[in-house]
């Protein structure tokens, strides 16, 4: 008996644009750097969110840090979420 190709082939063409156009943006993005200074200020960062507006501009921070185990004593990772950000809007002329 004959094996229909054609789904699979319509499948295997799918994935296979995809990896293609995946690897090809990763081979454009610019590796970068880490800087020493940025991982201290998000390392100092208090767990929860905060929030603060001034004239012309709005700053967040969020941290997040958990542990997440298989079982009781079983094998963990832990997951370290922090962001600063800065939205700031200035009327151009």
């Amino acid at each position: 008996m004959p094996l229909p190709l054609a789904p699979i082939a319509g499948i295997a063409l799918r994935y296979g644009t995809l990896a293609v156009a995946t690897y090809a943006m990763a081979a454009r993005v610019e590796r970068g750097r880490r800087d020493q200074q940025a991982e201290d200020a998000l390392d100092r960062l208090d767990e929860g969110v905060t929030l603060r507006r001034e004239p012309g501009q709005m700053n967040s921070t969020g941290h997040y840090r958990r542990v997440i185990r298989l079982g009781t004593s079983g094998p963990g990772i832990e997951l370290d979420f922090a962001s600063i950000t800065r939205f700031r809007v200035r009327r151009v002329d």
